[in-house]
C-alpha cells in the first residue's frame, strides 16, 4: 500500500446537537451499552460514575485539582451543559487498520468553583469501546496562569479485578509485568489492564498527552485509584495558563480480550493529522548493526571490535536489498559515542565509517538508513544540535531516526523522562522531525498516547522492556510477552525487536564480552521458540518492524522466508482469539495477503483457527511456519516446520503451539 497525502477524511462527519440546554448530566455510547453519569454531593464535590449494561463498573469518583498558591478546585456548581453526537470515518496514514470509525456521544459540562468565579469545563466522549474525559480551563479573568500540584481524578473501580501492571517509575517503563488482584496494587503505570470475573475487561490510560505530566495511578484504599502526575524537579506537577486542556483520561471497556486489543479509543481521542503531506511516511522492515553489540560481539565504541564500520554497513545494505528489507540501522557510527551532548555524538562519523559513502550506497540500492541519536539525557545539548542533525540527515536521504534517552536517574538537568518538561521536549522533536521529513523511533520515551494520528511521523517507540534484555540479563519470558499486547501495546506500537533465530547464542560461542570487556560466560538466551519469534513480528505491532538478528544468522535460513515476504503496511487487523497473559492469535491484511501470528505463553496449546474472515469463493495458498512436534522454548527451541496447503473460508486450521512457542502463517489469495 502507498500512503497518500493527508488521507484523514473519508466522509463528511455527522455532527448532531442533541440538546443545548438542560441536558441531563449523563451520556451514553452510540450502542447504549456504556453510560457515564455525573452528580454533585452535598459538599459540592463533582463526581462521575460509569455503567456497562446497566451495571456499575466505576463507582462515584471525584474530579478536580489542587494548585500552588491558589485554592483547590474540588467543589463546583453546574452552570451549563450540552450534548452532541459525532459520527465520522477517517483513514490513517498507517496503522493496524487504515479505515477507522470515530463514533461517539459527547457531553460538555461547564462548571464554576463554588467559592470563586473560576471556571472549568469537563468534556466527556463515550464510544462503543470506552470513554474519555478531559478538563478544559477556558479563557477567563478569574484564573490565568496556574501551577497544578495534584490532580484529584479518581477511578473508583466497582469490584476487585485481576490486574496486569508494572510499578510506576518516573524514568523508566522497563519493568517486568506482574499480575495480581487490584487491591494489591500500590503505584502503577498506565495502561493498567483489569479483568472482572464476568470477563469484562477495563484498561485505564490517557490520550493526547501534549503539554502535561504523564499520569500514573496510586491505589488509595480498596479498589480506589487516583491519578498521580510525574513531577517537575521542584515538586510541582503542571505549569500552565488559560486557555488550557489536559490530556484525556481514558477507560477502554471490552467484553473480552480480543475486543480490548482491537480498540481504537486512544487514537480517536487525538487531533487529526496536522501534516499537509504524509506521502513520505511509509511503514517498513529494518535490520541493523545492533543485536551483535548487545550480545557483546561488537561494540558501539571505536576499537578492535567496533561494529559500525563502512564494510559491515555495506554488507547489511546488500542483504537488505536482496531480501525485501527496506531499511538498515547503524548504531555506534558516530565518533563521540558516550560523549553525549557534544556535536561529535550526532554528526561526526568514526574513522572507520564513511557516512557519505554509506549513504550513497544505500541510495543506489534503494535502502533507507535509520539514523541513531543517543542523547544520554542531555536535553539542552540535543536541542542545540538537533536542527543541524536533521538537516544533515535530510540531505543524505536519511528519513528515519532512532532516538535514545539513556539516563536511568533522570535527565542531566534534574528533570525526569515522564514529567511536563520531557513531554514538551519529545513533542518538540516530533514536530521538528516532521519539518525535515523524518520518521521517529523513540527509545526511553514518554508513554504512547495516540499522537501518531496527529503526527504520523511518530512511528514507534520502546516504552517497555524490549528484546535486548535477552542478550545480557535473565531475559523476557514467553509469559511476559503475552501480557504486552493487552497492556503496553494498547497505548501504541512498540519497537520490541523480535526475529532472533540463534536462540541460545551458540553461533557466537567464545566471541561474546560483557560491558566491562570480559568474556561473557553467563548463560543468557532468548526464552521462546524460533517460530514464536516469527509470530512476534505480528503480535508485537510496530509499523517499522525490526528483524533483529544478525545477517549471518538469517542467510540461507528457511524460516527467514517469512520475514522476507512479510509486508508491515497493513490495511486491516483482526484478533481471532485471545486471553490476557495466555495467548493471542491475530491476523493482519496487506492488500490480498493475510499474515497471521499465533503466540502462547509457557503453556503448550492447540489453536483451532477458523478462516471465516477470508473472502468467500476464493482460494488461498497457505504457508505455515510452525513449531516442530518436539519443540519447546527451553529444551528444543529452534526446531520448526514449514508446510504448504490450499485453504478457503470454510477451513479450520489446527496448529500446535509448543510451550513458549508460536506460528506464523501467510495466506495469499489466488
Amino acid at each position: 500500500m502507498t500512503a497518500c497525502s493527508n488521507p484523514e477524511q473519508l466522509k463528511k462527519p455527522e455532527l448532531t446537537v442533541i440538546d443545548r440546554a438542560n441536558t441531563p448530566l449523563s451520556v451514553s455510547s452510540p450502542d447504549n451499552k456504556i453510560a457515564v453519569l455525573f452528580s454533585i454531593t452535598e459538599s459540592s464535590e463533582f463526581r462521575y460514575q460509569v455503567q456497562h449494561q446497566q451495571q456499575v463498573i466505576v463507582k462515584k469518583s471525584q474530579l478536580g485539582f489542587e494548585f500552588l498558591q491558589q485554592p483547590a478546585l474540588t467543589q463546583f456548581e453546574v452552570i451549563a451543559s450540552q450534548q452532541v453526537s459525532y459520527n465520522n470515518s477517517w483513514q490513517a496514514v498507517w496503522g493496524e487498520r487504515k479505515n477507522i470509525v470515530e463514533h461517539y456521544n459527547e457531553l460538555l459540562i461547564s462548571l464554576k468553583d463554588k467559592h470563586s468565579l473560576r471556571l472549568l469545563n469537563l468534556r466527556v466522549r463515550v464510544f462503543n469501546d470506552g470513554i474519555g474525559f478531559r478538563y478544559e480551563f477556558p479563557q477567563q479573568t478569574a484564573m490565568q496562569a496556574f501551577v497544578i500540584t495534584d490532580e484529584k481524578t479518581e477511578f473508583n473501580i466497582a469490584q476487585d479485578m485481576q490486574s496486569w501492571w508494572i510499578e510506576a517509575d518516573y524514568n523508566s517503563y522497563e519493568k517486568t509485568y506482574q499480575s495480581s488482584q487490584l487491591q494489591q496494587l500500590k503505584h502503577v503505570q498506565t495502561p493498567l489492564t483489569m479483568r472482572a470475573k464476568s470477563g469484562l475487561h477495563l484498561s485505564i490510560h490517557e490520550a493526547a498527552l501534549t503539554d502535561y505530566a504523564s499520569m500514573s495511578l496510586l491505589r488509595k484504599q480498596g479498589t480506589l485509584l487516583e491519578a498521580e502526575l510525574a513531577p517537575w524537579a521542584d515538586g510541582t506537577k503542571v505549569k500552565a495558563k488559560v486557555p488550557f486542556n489536559t490530556p484525556w483520561r481514558t477507560i477502554q471497556i471490552a467484553e473480552n480480550a480480543s475486543q480490548l486489543v482491537e480498540s481504537d479509543l486512544i487514537v480517536n481521542l487525538n487531533e487529526p493529522n496536522k501534516l499537509p503531506d504524509s506521502s513520505w511516511i511509509k511503514p517498513m522492515k529494518f535490520i541493523g548493526i545492533w543485536w551483535e553489540i548487545h550480545l557483546g560481539v561488537h561494540t558501539w565504541q571505536e576499537g578492535p571490535r567496533h561494529g559500525a564500520t563502512t564494510a559491515r554497513a555495506m554488507a547489511y545494505i546488500d542483504f537488505a536489498a536482496q531480501n525485501n528489507i527496506q531499511a538498515v540501522l547503524f548504531e555506534g557510527w558516530n565518533k563521540g559515542w558516550e560523549k553525549w551532548g557534544t556535536r561529535e555524538a550526532y554528526v561526526v562519523p568514526t574513522d572507520d565509517f564513511d557516512l557519505q559513502k554509506v549513504a550513497n550506497y544505500a541510495r543506489e540500492k534503494n535502502i533507507v538508513i535509520v539514523g541513531h541519536n543517543e542523547t544520554g539525557g542531555n536535553i539542552a545539548a540535543y536541542e542545540q544540535h538537533v536542527e543541524e542533525i536533521f538537516s544533515l540527515y535530510n540531505e543524505l536521504g536519511i528519513n528515519v531516526v532512532k532516538t535514545g534517552y539513556v539516563a536511568e536517574q533522570g535527565f542531566a538537568n534534574g528533570e525526569n523522562h515522564h514529567g511536563q518538561f520531557a513531554v514538551r521536549h519529545y513533542r518538540k522533536i516530533v514536530e521538528l522531525a516532521a519539518k525535515y521529513n523524518i520518521m521517529l523511533n523513540v527509545h526511553e520515551p514518554v508513554k504512547a498516547t495516540g499522537i501518531r494520528r496527529t503526527y504520523p511521523n511518530m512511528m514507534t517507540r520502546e516504552g517497555a522492556r524490549g528484546g535486548e534484555w535477552n542478550a545480557w540479563s535473565e531475559g523476557n519470558s514467553a509469559d511476559y510477552s503475552m501480557i504486552l499486547p493487552f497492556t503496553r501495546l494498547l497505548a501504541g506500537p512498540m519497537d520490541y525487536t523480535p526475529g532472533i533465530f540463534d536462540i541460545d547464542f551458540s553461533n557466537f560461542s567464545g566471541q561474546r564480552y560483557d560491558w566491562s570487556g570480559n568474556p561473557q560466560n553467563a548463560d543468557y538466551r532468548v526464552r521462546t521458540t524460533l517460530a514464536r519469534q516469527l509470530a512476534n513480528m505480528l503480535v508485537l505491532y510496530s509499523p517499522i518492524q525490526m528483524a533483529a538478528d544478525v545477517i549471518e544468522n538469517y542467510r540461507a535460513h528457511p524460516a527467514f522466508d517469512f520475514i522476507r515476504q512479510l509486508d508491515v503496511d497493513f490495511d486491516d487487523s483482526q484478533v481471532l482469539a485471545a486471553e490476557v497473559g495466555e495467548y493471542i492469535y491475530i491476523a493482519r491484511r496487506s492488500g490480498k495477503t493475510w499474515f497471521i501470528g499465533l503466540a502462547t505463553n509457557t503453556q503448550s496449546r492447540t489453536a483451532q483457527l477458523s478462516l471465516d474472515f477470508l473472502k468467500a469463493n476464493k482460494r488461498y495458498d497457505a504457508q505455515l511456519f510452525t513449531d516442530a512436534a518436539d519443540a519447546h522454548w527451553q529444551t528444543n527451541p529452534e526446531q520448526f516446520e514449514i508446510q504448504r496447503r490450499e485453504v478457503t473460508v470454510n477451513d479450520v486450521l489446527e496448529v500446535k503451539l509448543a510451550a513458549g512457542g508460536g506460528a506464523a502463517i501467510i495466506l495469499q489469495e489466488k
